[in-house]
């Protein structure tokens, strides 16, 4: 910034202060790295997101046998089957991790991403994940690359104590395109729950604490602006201080937090549980349209400071990136030190970071970021 202003300040003497000032500001402006800048609009998104709810609305109640208990917009779907039991599915992938991937060449973590995805997603609404399947699709077939990518699958299920059931790889040369090696990973996860279990976020109250139990990096979420940020001054091979080597950051793979949460639902109180992705704390309002208040957050991964380095606002990056807290737990104040011991015992840590306040939002140490 101090190049560009010297550089106008030497050729346009003739300007007054106000208007150095208001090229300053624009040239800040302009150079600010958003992550609809990166080709992510996630505004237009939750638009399309509308549309097909609306539309699926219209298929829950074909089926006599599985009675529709909550649909699109949570973090699960559920259904009531025969025998009074609740059927848990999600669906998700890695977005553009994968690119990270193919550019450190290195696979065997991505799967491990792709399970964490779904999993700490159905855990939200208090489902036990019982089985899972993969969609791999490639532009070619590599029978070496493939072994990697599912040995981190397993790696994810074992964590998990989920039975992966089948799947699909899908060769398409002519969707999938990059050279070399080309793919993207997805996955679809089934859970299984109780009446009592089920947790949607509506008995959520003013006054109860939010904890943030840290995450292990960026997860699988934001690389598009990472890579946009990042890319343009580095390499992944590059080696940072505080950071190591970008691409290993880039790809240390997503926490699992199924077996404290799941431990955590059948012994506190809980009145909601988020699990921290695309949108970061904006995703608290999948829960309840209740206020957010977030003011004591851990220390930030490093190559999340990187990243703002870069030239992304705080703001953004607190719409963008999981900022250190993957899972957030909301409960009765009472309830707190029971639910950090627990994931003590799993050996992740995790802390209060915040509270539920009347004034509806999400607020990042008392700036709303939705």
């Amino acid at each position: 910034m101090q190049n560009i202003e010297k550089r106008y300040l030497e050729c346009t003497c003739d300007l007054n202060i106000g208007q150095i000032l208001l090229f300053t500001s624009d040239a800040q402006q302009t150079m600010a790295l958003t992550y609809k800048k990166a080709g992510v609009d996630i505004s237009k998104i939750k638009q399309s997101q509308k549309a097909i709810g609306k539309l699926i609305s219209s298929t829950h109640k074909l089926q006599k046998k599985a009675k529709m208990t909550h649909g699109f917009g949570h973090y699960a779907g559920i259904v009531e089957i025969p025998g009074g039991k609740l059927l848990a599915t999600h669906t998700d992938g890695v977005g553009t991790k994968v690119v990270i991937a193919n550019m450190m060449k290195k696979y065997n973590t991505i799967g491990i991403d792709c399970v964490a995805m779904n999993v700490n997603d159905i855990i939200c609404i208090g489902a036990t994940p019982i089985s899972f399947v993969d969609y791999i699709a490639a532009n070619k077939n590599d029978v070496t690359i493939f072994k990697k990518i599912v040995e981190g699958l397993v790696t994810g299920a074992k964590k998990s104590a989920l039975p992966i059931v089948g799947g699909e790889t899908a060769i398409m040369p002519d969707v999938i395109e990059g050279e070399g090696f080309a793919f993207d990973l997805a996955g679809m996860v089934v859970g299984l729950l109780e009446k009592k279990e089920m947790i949607l976020g509506n008995k959520i109250k003013t006054g109860d604490v939010i904890i943030g139990v840290n995450s292990s990096g960026i997860h699988s979420n934001g690389y598009s602006l990472a890579r946009k940020a990042l890319l343009t001054k580095y390499s992944v091979k590059d080696k940072v201080n505080g950071v190591g080597v970008i691409g290993d950051a880039l790809l240390k793979p997503t926490e699992i937090y199924t077996k404290p949460v799941l431990e955590i639902n059948k012994k506190c109180k809980i009145n909601g549980f988020a699990h921290i992705t695309g949108g970061s704390f904006t995703k608290l309002l999948r829960l309840k349209n209740i206020g957010y208040e977030i003011d004591s957050l851990p220390k930030i991964p490093p190559i999340m400071g990187l990243v703002e380095e870069q030239g992304v606002k705080s703001e953004e990056m607190y719409k963008t990136f999981n900022m250190g807290v993957g899972f957030c737990v909301v409960a009765p104040k009472d309830q707190a030190t029971k639910i950090k011991s627990i994931f003590k015992k799993h050996k992740i840590s995790s802390q209060e970071i915040g509270q539920i306040i009347s004034k509806k939002g999400v607020f990042v140490n008392s700036v709303k970021i939705a």
